[in-house]
């Protein structure tokens, strides 16, 4: 048998190559496998190019997952704080954006060469374009089938991610794995992803592409104050993305266009003061006159405000200020920027991130069910889990 590496990662993403330095620091043996031609997709495509790479305020409640208390012990373990402190040594310029998100000034390709300069630091040895066909469990140690050779390592991180972003090699595969040594699984879906239009609501609001309008949106579970942006298949942006994660199939949403607006008492005033103008004049100092036009009635909108009833500026404040949408769906895994659901957390133990019932297996990143809001909070994830395991292997 040809001599066992210590860790065999699988997976050369954020949290893979996060483990990868992390034991490559202890004197571990460590190799990593990536079925791409390079490293770090996710990553140097993330935030635009620029990589939103942790947030200043990262704690629990910034994560989904049917345990939420699991994520707590690897976040105060390798906090934002520590990952900055790295960043800040390679002297990767950064600026901070709405709701302490963090980006690189250049390029997402900062974060990711520095990456893997920790990885050559370490002798982290990376081998591009490896498929894995079998993976076995001997007593002593794990045996694993690559298209090129036999590998054998004493302990196999599981860092393949979800199933977001197939363009990016995101695949089923760590779920299969997870299955094959008999780790449940909690059901995946789609998350931080546009919503669709029914046909109808299609044919009605296609002609707002590209307005974007600072709103808040809630849904039972939350809300989010953020951008909204009208696409020609539905909406999105930040404020969009943020609620995707809480939706489920069949349920609406509630949107306010105008948060900072008190609509009916501003219709009330001007009805006053000026009670020839038109609502239309009001409505289209407020809001875009394309989304007054597709909200509102055209006969409602170029009526007086000295002949408008208490009744019709009700319905035009429900319009704009409590808005009831029923998305058709979302735009799937082809958009979402992660996924939901995963290797369930309760077979996994939080401290060393090692699955209970199978030692010297370990699953890291966003393959588990753990799921964090925008803003950073994945990449957090991935960096915070990865150490973790990096302790460990």
């Amino acid at each position: 048998m040809l001599k066992p590496w210590d860790v065999i990662i699988i997976g050369a993403g954020a949290s893979g190559l996060m483990c990868a330095i992390e034991a490559g620091k202890r004197g571990q043996r460590v190799l990593l496998l990536e079925k791409s031609k390079k490293a770090g997709n996710k990553i140097r495509m993330s935030g635009g190019g620029r990589c939103n790479f942790t947030n200043y305020g990262v704690s629990a409640e910034n994560y989904l997952s049917d345990n939420p208390h699991f994520c707590k012990s690897a976040l105060s373990r390798f906090s934002q704080w520590d990952f900055l402190a790295l960043v800040q040594r390679y002297d990767i310029p950064f600026h901070e954006r709405d709701h302490g998100q963090l980006f690189c000034n250049e390029s997402a390709k900062d974060i990711l060469e520095m990456l893997l300069s920790e990885c050559h630091q370490v002798g982290v040895e990376i081998r591009l374009s490896s498929t894995i066909q079998k993976i076995e469990q001997h007593p002593d140690h794990f045996c694993i089938d690559s298209n090129r050779e036999t590998l054998h390592c004493q302990s196999l991180v599981i860092a393949t991610g979800g199933l977001s972003i197939p363009t990016t090699g995101a695949s089923p595969f760590g779920y299969q794995i997870a299955e094959q040594f008999a780790i449940p699984l909690k059901p995946t879906r789609a998350g931080l992803v546009p919503f669709t239009w029914h046909a109808n609501d299609k044919q009605r609001f296609a002609c707002l592409s590209g307005i974007a309008i600072n709103s808040v949106v809630t849904h039972a579970l939350t809300q989010f104050r953020e951008s909204l942006l009208f696409t020609h298949r539905g909406l999105s942006g930040p404020a969009i993305l943020q609620i995707s994660s809480y939706w489920q199939a069949g349920e609406h949403i509630e949107i306010d266009l105008l948060p900072d607006v008190d609509l009916l008492t501003h219709l009330k005033q001007m009805q006053q003061q000026h009670p020839q103008q038109q609502i239309k004049t009001v409505l289209n100092q407020q809001l875009p006159k394309r989304l007054v036009s597709a909200f509102i009635d055209q006969t409602l909108l170029e009526q007086p405000l000295a002949n408008s009833r208490f009744e019709q500026f009700a319905m035009i404040v429900e319009q704009f200020k409590q808005w009831r949408v029923k998305p058709a769906g979302t735009e799937g895994y082809r958009t979402a920027e992660v996924t939901l659901g995963g290797v369930d957390t309760d077979a996994i133990s939080s401290r060393t991130l090692e699955a209970k019932n199978s030692r010297g297996l370990y699953f890291i990143g966003e393959v588990l069910d753990v799921t964090g809001e925008l803003g950073g909070y994945n990449f957090q994830w991935a960096w915070a889990s990865g150490w973790c395991a990096g302790q460990y292997v």
